[in-house]
């Protein structure tokens, strides 16, 4: 079975965790892939340190919902506006779990496969680098490490994925190895 195919399927029979209260904000991410010399890649960014929160982190495109708008079409407008994809060019094959970000955010996922080629153009004051991270990369288990979270104890663990001379930590990663946990690909 595709990629594809099989991350629609996984979300579709997968009942994802709702979070209805316990937050201040809602925000929605995009977590884009696409197919590049024969393997699936996530489309993840560098943020600037001119953004006011998670300076030079790794992150998914994504951010705050505005006024009604529904969250799928947060994380399709936040794509846009930080790497210029139109949502045209990405299909959505679901949702996945809520989670709760450091500070105190509703953070909704929604994977989005990015079809054909594409160019991106970064928001040059939001994104620093535009970064294309082989799948493989989460599923080797020599790229993950793991530490107890010392500012959250109540979080438990923090995970770390590296990539070349990045690393990628914090609620991005656990949502990546959760869903290739729920994908029955994880290291």
């Amino acid at each position: 079975m595709e990629m594809k195919d099989r991350i629609r399927q996984c979300l579709s029979e997968l009942k994802p965790r709702v979070l209805t209260d316990g937050f201040r904000r809602e925000s929605a991410v995009l977590m884009p892939f696409f197919k590049r010399d024969g393997e699936y890649c996530f489309l993840l960014t560098r943020r600037t340190e001119e953004v006011q929160t998670h300076k030079g982190q790794i992150s998914f495109p994504g951010g705050m919902r505005e006024g009604e708008e529904d969250l799928q079409e947060t994380a399709l407008r936040e794509t846009f506006e930080e790497v210029g994809i139109e949502k045209g060019s990405i299909e959505i094959l679901g949702r996945f779990h809520d989670y709760i970000s450091i500070n105190g955010y509703r953070v909704t996922p929604f994977a989005g496969f990015i079809s054909g080629p594409f160019a991106t153009v970064p928001q040059v004051h939001e994104v620093a680098e535009v970064l294309q991270v082989p799948f493989r990369i989460f599923m080797e288990p020599e790229h993950l490490r793991i530490e107890k979270s010392v500012l959250f104890p109540a979080r438990g663990n923090v995970y770390f994925y590296s990539y070349g001379n990045h690393e990628i930590w914090g609620l991005t990663a656990r949502i990546i190895k959760d869903f290739f946990e729920a994908l029955n690909l994880h290291a």
